[in-house]
């Protein structure tokens, strides 16, 4: 340990910033890591507080009589709870101290705050009896608008019928406690975040892994010369992972830090109709300890697996000879998965659908060096000029370190080609009109003649016409929240609402697959351009000698720049272009509609946000090639 702090310390300002690197990279990993893992504890935890709301049928001595109705405002829905209390020592729900009374009504903090702001005939009239503020564990969301009812347990409310599940409405059920269950759009949530963790997780552990590679040229000439002088295998692979775990696990912990800090903006995304409570997006004192632990070890394990070639081989490390080239099975692993897509479909279980994903993923970066080393040899067979020649024998001299500079980008075209494809175009949605207020009642005369009465006392002009079971009110739009307060508890257990209303869930999920897109891919960006450029940086640092001696053979900055430019797009055209069509060949078993638009102006700028952070992360290490060789004599490590 002494000895790797004295050569970690003692490794001179380009040894320090190798290890800026690797720390930086770390730190990044770390942080969005936590990201991708909160996400699935965050939905988990809305899941479980929208839970009572879904009240689960007694099988005992019932407590409660509880229902759910929608109701909206504007364009955003109101979640109405009805209760009646059976047992006055039943627990009360989430977020309550007790059981509302018959009469009583408790406001979201948001609905409280809204029904003050706007005029009593457009929502406080709908809620007269105010009693309280519900607390945040009855709450999805900050934002979100529930409205909790008491009744007596005989109330027409408690005892009429409801509409379709789809859309928010429970019928009367009698329950046991308020514990509930999930309902089936919160399970969907976290299926969605489930696989949009895989898609973000599996590159920042390729990412997390390779952080233990960087600058490994510079390290394994090091660990070969200690080998030479008798240094044990041991003791060098001791020295390796005490070198790599120490910059890992302080990265790790600024990760944390980061992460942390980041937390307040993280909560105004908005997903399911609102932001997050902060608590939700900060992973428990377990699951922070475990990822603190668990990405020094792979760090350490990426360390440990690099050194086989010093462990047997220390003459040839220093000798610099070529690594013998890698095997066709990686590709025939990559076939053999993508030969198990077809097979998956719409009914696939989610965890099928994830492992499969995942070993795609990983299966492409198993293959990325092979097909980079491919590139090589037919680029350096077809050059023309230096710069191209230059380029194509070092692919061929270490695919592997080529690939790591554009393996993040390359990951993310698999990212990019999964959702572009499966993202809904905007036609889903729609737009009817919401000039129209409709009630479900099979008294449709005696409700509509009702209605008239009310709309004319709350001044709303419109017509009110019967159809089969329904009464549908024609107001203009400006009026529709007067109009629905107006009708309000005409037709019990049923809110009047508009076809666009009836609609707004089937938008809301479009809009947060929507979002859920840009946040994977803006996630999978940060970590291919962070990527590029510390992998490129840590690139002239493995070859620094090589550049110089080039220098001093007369080669110009700008063919060697020229040569790196080109060693990195060469293989993100083709790497680039293939994992954009692996992801389309693994998303097409799940498309429920064709390819639309929207989804192709993803991909399209998924790819020019690509190349050009890749070129811009390329072009931030020309000052350190600069610097490299502004010295060109060759010294010793």
């Amino acid at each position: 340990m002494s000895l790797t702090w004295r050569l970690l310390r003692g490794g001179g300002r380009r040894g320090m910033l190798s290890t800026w690197l690797t720390l930086g990279a770390v730190v990044i990993s770390t942080g969005l890591l936590l990201f991708a893992v909160s996400a699935n504890v965050a939905f988990s935890g809305r899941a479980d507080r929208e839970a009572w709301r879904n009240p689960v049928q007694s099988t005992g001595r019932p407590v409660a009589i509880e229902a759910t109705r929608r109701d909206y405002v504007g364009d955003r829905p109101i979640t109405v709870v009805d209760l009646a209390a059976l047992d006055p020592k039943a627990a009360p729900p989430p977020g309550l101290p007790r059981v509302p009374a018959p009469g009583e009504v408790w406001l979201s903090p948001a609905l409280a705050e809204l029904a003050r702001q706007l005029p009593a005939d457009r929502l406080a009239g709908r809620f007269p009896d105010v009693k309280g503020v519900l607390g945040d564990a009855a709450l999805v969301h900050p934002d979100e608008l529930v409205a909790v009812v008491g009744h007596e347990p005989d109330s027409p409310a408690l005892t009429a019928a409801r509409g379709e599940a789809w859309h928010g409405e429970v019928p009367p059920t009698k329950v046991d406690s308020f514990a509930g269950a999930p309902t089936s759009d919160a399970e969907a949530y976290r299926v969605l975040a489930l696989i949009a963790s895989v898609l973000m997780v599996v590159p920042l552990l390729v990412f997390g892994g390779a952080a233990a590679r960087l600058t490994v040229a510079r390290r394994d000439q090091r660990l070969a010369a200690l080998r030479l002088v008798g240094a044990t295998p041991g003791q060098v692979v001791r020295m390796t992972v005490a070198e790599a775990m120490i910059v890992a696990l302080a990265g790790a912990v600024l990760g944390a830090v980061l992460y942390g800090l980041a937390v307040p903006l993280l909560t105004a995304i908005r997903i399911a109709g609102g932001p997050w409570f902060a608590s939700d997006l900060l992973p428990s004192p377990l699951v922070a300890l475990g990822i603190l632990v668990a990405v020094p070890v792979l760090v350490g394990l990426s360390a440990v697996v690099g050194l086989r070639r010093v462990v047997v081989s220390p003459l040839g490390v220093a000798k610099r000879e070529t690594p013998p080239g890698m095997r066709v099975v990686r590709v025939v692993a990559l076939l053999a998965v993508l030969a198990v897509v077809p097979l998956l479909g719409t009914n696939a279980s989610v965890g099928v659908v994830a492992v499969v994903l995942g070993l795609a993923f990983l299966c492409l970066n198993l293959v990325g060096p092979w097909v980079v080393g491919l590139i090589g040899r037919i680029t350096a067979k077809r050059a023309r000029r230096p710069a191209k020649l230059l380029a194509g024998r070092r692919l061929v001299d270490d695919p592997r370190s080529a690939w790591r500079t554009v393996s993040g980008v390359a990951l993310t075209g698999f990212v990019a080609g999964f959702l572009g494809l499966l993202s809904p175009g905007d036609a889903l949605a729609g737009h009817p009109a919401s000039e129209q207020l409709r009630l479900t009642t099979p008294n449709t005369e005696v409700v509509a003649e009702r209605a008239r009465e009310r709309l004319a006392e709350a001044g709303v002009r419109g017509t009110v016409k019967a159809e089969k079971k329904l009464v549908v009110a024609d107001v203009r739009t400006a009026d529709l929240d007067r109009a629905r307060t107006a009708l309000d508890g005409l037709v019990p257990g049923h809110s009047a609402t508009s076809e666009a209303d009836e609609q707004r869930f089937t938008g809301q999920l479009l809009d947060d697959i929507s979002t859920g897109t840009i946040v994977v891919l803006s996630v999978s960006f940060l970590v291919a351009i962070a990527s590029s450029g510390i992998t490129a940086a840590s690139s002239i640092l493995d070859r620094r000698q090589t550049y110089a001696l080039l220098r001093l053979a007369g080669t110009q900055l700008e063919v060697l720049d020229r040569a790196r430019r080109s060693e990195t797009l060469i293989p993100l055209v083709v790497m680039g272009g293939g994992s954009i069509a692996v992801g389309v060949f693994c998303a097409s078993p799940f498309m429920l509609v064709s390819p639309n638009v929207s989804g192709a102006i993803t991909l399209v700028v998924c790819v020019v946000a690509g190349f050009a952070g890749v070129i811009g992360a390329g072009a931030m290490s020309r000052p350190l090639l600069r610097a490299v060789t502004d010295d060109p004599a060759p010294r010793p490590d």
